[in-house]
């Protein structure tokens, strides 16, 4: 029984990842281009997600700043859930909605990208970051899953949606992190040949 079950969850996610590819690649490589844009413009890299999500940004800005699969230099990127003291007092004297949008409003200008994670696309924080990133002439890259919610709808006509065709949880943060590593391998190979 257990077997059977694992065996579910593996066809399950290499089935949404091929329904994923099949229906947004194009907009993976032009996600990948505005990154590659940004970076050569001297722009930066802001990240951001909640619980999981929160991890998939710290995985993406380290493997900016780091290296990804070939030594090449750092690239600027931070993940804008790392700094516990502004998370907490922005969270204490604002509210928990504006924890990455006062980061975003301090850090972010033109030609900056953020990248912000959100499985079910319902996560105020996340429609906040986005505006924020509005107001500061940031475009984003936008991650979701489901029907893409309200971090879809809050999205500018030269942003770009990556949306996961899928309802479970799980199954869009896997793929979500495969979106993650295509963007790194695609700013790799077009800014380093690698």
């Amino acid at each position: 029984m257990s077997i059977t079950r694992i065996e579910t969850i593996f066809t399950n996610s290499i089935r949404i990842k091929q329904q994923t590819f099949a229906s947004i690649a194009p907009q993976i490589v032009l996600a990948g281009e505005l990154l590659v844009h940004s970076l050569l413009n001297e722009g930066k890299i802001m990240a951001c997600g909640n619980g999981g999500s929160a991890a998939d940004a710290q995985h993406f800005s380290s493997e900016l700043i780091n290296r990804f699969e070939a030594e090449r230099p750092a690239l600027p990127a931070i993940a804008l859930t790392t700094d516990s003291s502004a998370i907490t007092s922005i969270a204490n004297d604002y509210q928990f909605d504006d924890i990455f949008s006062r980061q975003i409003h301090a850090l972010g200008r033109a030609p900056d990208v953020l990248l912000a994670i959100s499985t079910s696309g319902q996560s105020n924080s996340i429609v906040q970051a986005i505006k924020a990133a509005h107001e500061r002439e940031v475009q984003v890259i936008a991650l979701t899953g489901k029907d893409g919610g309200q971090v879809a709808s809050t999205l500018a006509n030269n942003d770009i949606e990556l949306r996961v065709p899928a309802e479970q949880t799980a199954r869009i943060q896997e793929t979500h992190i495969t979106i993650i590593h295509a963007l790194c391998d695609l700013i790799d190979h077009q800014l380093f040949g690698a």
